[in-house]
């Protein structure tokens, strides 16, 4: 069983609506499976509708955040657990450890440098757990093409598109972390 989701996703409030909808829809579904959310411990952007979706119907939230961002006023109190961290590093650390499967909405550099991070990782033997690409309106088509692109140009192996699965619907998330029982880090 997953217990615990890690999502990765835009601080951004100013990101197309549909995606803060997605993000809503994903936070309820995990409350209502039990799930708990990790997550960035940001109150902003999808983080933050992520988040509050979860409390809202009585899920669990376990933000992660870095000092120097707790001290910008960006640090989620309304939620179950917020980790103050000292650095990037260990935000990344916890949120790679704590969760049991990975959900990536839309989202900017940051998003992209942990998608990055746990792809790479799951190549390299170091975890094993769901990688779920959670592609709200086409949001990541773009970059797909750019995996085929390095996969054409052989800079990767052909399977590299069995570390990650990509969802187009939070309902298709749901159907996969329910089939799957907790792996095995």
């Amino acid at each position: 069983m997953i217990r615990n989701v890690t999502v990765y996703c835009s601080s951004s409030n100013v990101a197309p609506e549909p995606y803060f909808a997605c993000a809503a829809r994903l936070g309820r579904g995990l409350a209502e499976r039990g799930m708990g959310l990790v997550f960035g411990g940001g109150h902003v952007g999808l983080m933050g509708r992520t988040a509050d979706a979860v409390m809202q119907y009585g899920g669990t939230v376990t933000g992660i955040i870095p000092r120097f961002l707790e001290e910008r006023e960006v640090a989620h109190y309304g939620i179950s657990e917020l980790v103050v961290v000292e650095t990037m590093h260990e935000r990344k650390m916890k949120l790679t450890e704590w969760g049991d499967a990975f959900v990536i909405l839309p989202g900017g550099f940051g998003t992209l440098d942990e998608l990055m991070e746990i792809i790479t990782w799951k190549h390299l033997g170091h975890h094993r757990k769901p990688i779920l690409l959670l592609n709200c309106e086409g949001f990541w088509n773009p970059l797909l093409a750019f995996f085929r692109r390095i996969a054409d140009d052989r800079m990767v192996n052909g399977d590299y598109d069995s570390y990650y699965t990509v969802c187009s619907t939070p309902e298709e998330v749901f159907d996969i972390l329910d089939a799957i029982k907790k792996p095995a880090c």
